[in-house]
């Protein structure tokens, strides 16, 4: 998650709004396509919206307290739902394009991921602004400790309920409470008070209106202690990060196709990197206190230092790269599916597995509070904007919701 300052600056809207969609947004709820808005009034809402508990003070207060592959499986599709290809508008050759000659330029790693992350945030903010037809609100900020931040969010769209983007950019000084989660993770950290470092990062976590369009989640990070007695070369450096798929409803050709863009992005440097990341990810993105896994995965990584820093900076940018054609293709597949209230109250109580994992378990998230100057809101931004609890909720047997189950309770291989 990203590391934010209390000094926003005012806000603005991206100048490259796009277009209305042309296509309209088929809902089975009722004529009002955003009845689970948080800004509608009470005597507006459907039962359905005021019986979904939203993510407020009371939940906030209570998770921050407490810290693979058979064609029967999924949504049976029809010959109405267009087939899953590219979308010819993301080109991951041209992707390529968001690296400036800036990049090279910079001597400092940490600089030149700086600006990779600032490039490709504004690339993906541009592609999913023109699939929703709604800007992304950005919020330019300044940490008081050191370092800035840009947050882009996109909340109530067209396709998107909540749909973020933040670049974050921090140095400073690691608390004592970090020095010693790092150290809990073997990190040779010399001495036990506050160390300078600096951070570089990008943070996405977009929550789709339909049900049928799965959540996404992608953090990619590189970070650096530094050493007092020689500035100029750290005392350790790492990247970190992952990207992984979170549906509500399970269509198997999704999945694959998620997993393959991931797995060739990892296979262009080490074939061994994706089924290693893979298998990291099923592990990191699980609820104990559930048993079960956030959703169908994708790769994660933390503490890679073990190879020429060069060449894991090339890895991460092609993972970056990588985002785009692994969900918008799924995304235009998907949005304007109908789906029934049913399906949207499912949608909700999956959402409250994610809120779980983000608020008791996620690493960047327990870092972030714990850093002197952080911006809860940008640190937050991963939250939907509606949840929901049902007591001892289980679906029925062999419905569409038990499939899920049946993948989240037991992850499996998918390319």
């Amino acid at each position: 998650m990203s590391l934010l300052s209390r000094t926003p600056q005012p806000g603005r809207l991206l100048s490259h709004a796009a277009a209305p969609l042309r296509t309209s947004f088929r809902r089975t709820l009722g004529p009002h396509p955003r009845y689970q808005s948080t800004s509608a009034t009470p005597s507006g809402r459907s039962p359905l919206s005021r019986a979904t508990l939203l993510v407020g003070a009371a939940g906030l207060g209570a998770g921050l307290y407490l810290w693979s592959q058979t064609p029967e499986f999924g949504v049976k599709t029809t010959d109405t739902v267009p087939p899953l290809v590219p979308n010819p508008a993301v080109n991951p050759k041209a992707s390529q394009s968001v690296i400036s000659p800036d990049v090279q330029a910079n001597r400092k790693l940490h600089r030149r991921m700086e600006t990779f992350v600032k490039a490709l945030q504004k690339e993906i903010t541009d592609e999913i602004s023109r699939i929703d037809g709604k800007p992304f609100f950005v919020d330019q900020w300044k940490r008081e400790e050191g370092g800035y931040g840009i947050s882009c969010v996109l909340q109530d769209g067209n396709v998107f309920e909540k749909a973020g983007v933040n670049v974050s950019v921090i140095d400073g000084k690691l608390s004592r409470a970090a020095v010693a989660q790092m150290k809990a993770r073997n990190k040779d950290i010399n001495g036990d008070d506050e160390v300078p470092f600096c951070v570089a990062g990008i943070s996405i976590v977009m929550h789709p209106h339909n049900p049928m369009v799965p959540t996404v989640h992608l953090n990619y990070r590189y970070f650096e202690i530094e050493d007092p007695d020689h500035p100029d070369q750290p005392q350790m450096a790492w990247f970190g990060g992952g990207s992984d798929l979170t549906p509500s409803y399970l269509f198997p050709e999704d999945a694959t196709h998620f997993h393959r863009t991931l797995k060739d992005a990892c296979d262009r440097h080490d074939p061994a990197f994706y089924p290693a990341y893979k298998a990291w990810c099923d592990r990191y993105f699980y609820l104990p206190h559930r048993q079960e896994a956030r959703g169908v995965g994708g790769i994660f990584f933390d503490d890679l230092d073990d190879r020429n820093p060069e060449e894991l900076f090339a890895f991460v940018q092609d993972c970056g790269r990588a985002f785009l054609p692994s969900y918008v293709p799924i995304v235009l597949r998907r949005k304007d599916m109908p789906f029934t209230e049913e399906q949207k109250r499912w949608q909700q109580l999956r959402r409250g597995r994610y809120v779980e994992f983000n608020l008791i378990h996620d690493r960047g998230t327990k870092f972030g509070l714990f850093t002197p100057g952080a911006r809860i809101e940008s640190i937050l931004m991963s939250l939907p904007l509606t949840a929901r609890w049902e007591y001892c909720h289980r679906p029925e047997p062999g419905t569409e919701e038990a499939k899920v189950m049946e993948i989240v309770e037991k992850p499996r291989e998918w390319v």
